[in-house]
């Protein structure tokens, strides 16, 4: 969702990581974010307290969550919502009302960020299934579920993403990837995708 609908990564990655430290302290961190098993919100928190040798506690995983969502929303509040990539809302639309399409979205953040961004951002997702890391700290998981939440059987998945490790867990899938924006050299506007 952040970088493949939604121009959200850097603010999301920012506010994300004051959120962990504000909650936990001075923590290292993983060079990259590649170099996590489960590149989602809550995936990362668990392989950092490994790391760092901390007591995983659910109460530390809401707080975090608490502080990253205050984060988000009072910067929807001072600079507005977050930008769509160009045509993105339309093609949600169109797919949330077609009879030979599905449309589902899996989001390695939370349910209740992606929420208040996808809203804030103008995209209109009543009736589709959203499968975020509460569900699990899997993404590959998140998106199995997210296809079954379609309750349909379907000839194939296509999977958008903007980051690595999303074309692996589509290779891992066996799901059909379209990379969006620069950083894999995919579409820069849905107005390109035709469905």
């Amino acid at each position: 969702m952040d970088g493949t609908l939604i121009e959200s990564m850097a603010i999301d990655s920012k506010l994300y990581l004051s959120s962990v430290t504000a909650v936990l302290g001075p923590v290292e961190f993983r060079a990259n974010l590649n170099d996590y098993d489960n590149v989602t919100d809550s995936g990362i928190i668990t392989q950092l307290m490994d790391d760092n040798k901390l007591t995983l506690e659910p109460s530390t995983i809401d707080s975090i969550q608490t502080l990253f969502i205050e984060g988000l929303i009072k910067h929807i509040q001072t600079d507005g919502p977050f930008p769509a990539l160009h045509g993105a809302t339309q093609i949600i639309d169109r797919l949330r009302v077609s009879t030979e399409y599905g449309v589902a979205i899996a989001t390695g953040g939370w349910k209740k960020s992606a929420l208040l961004k996808l809203e804030s951002s103008g995209f209109n997702v009543d009736g589709i299934p959203i499968v975020s890391c509460d569900e699990s700290p899997s993404r590959t998981e998140i998106m199995r579920i997210a296809l079954e939440r379609l309750g349909s059987d379907f000839d194939s998945a296509t999977y958008f993403g903007d980051a690595d490790w999303d074309r692996r867990a589509c290779r891992t899938l066996g799901w059909d990837f379209v990379p969006v924006g620069t950083d894999l050299g995919g579409i820069e506007s849905y107005d390109d995708v035709d469905f």
